[in-house]
């Protein structure tokens, strides 16, 4: 399935890009997870405290991602 990545903040930097189109075979967001640490090995033990959303939507771990869907990396951010 194709579905659109997002990458936010310290994500981006680590990936080098904000976003791009990939081919994912399909599961859950914790299967993306998995999936996206071999296609950016830099993100490696990284990710415990990078919030994924689903189509704008902040996901569990456990949900399904869709053809199409645009998911997002959003690391934790701090303000001032």
């Amino acid at each position: 399935m194709n579905i659109t990545v997002l990458y936010f903040a310290a994500v981006r930097e680590l990936v080098g890009k904000d976003e791009e189109k990939l081919a994912f075979a399909g599961g859950t967001i914790s299967d993306f997870a998995l999936f996206i640490v071999e296609r950016h090995p830099p993100l490696a033990g990284r990710l415990a405290s990078v919030r994924f959303a689903r189509n704008e939507t902040f996901a569990t771990s456990d949900e399904r991602i869709e053809e199409g869907d645009v998911i997002a990396l959003i690391p934790p951010v701090a303000g001032g």
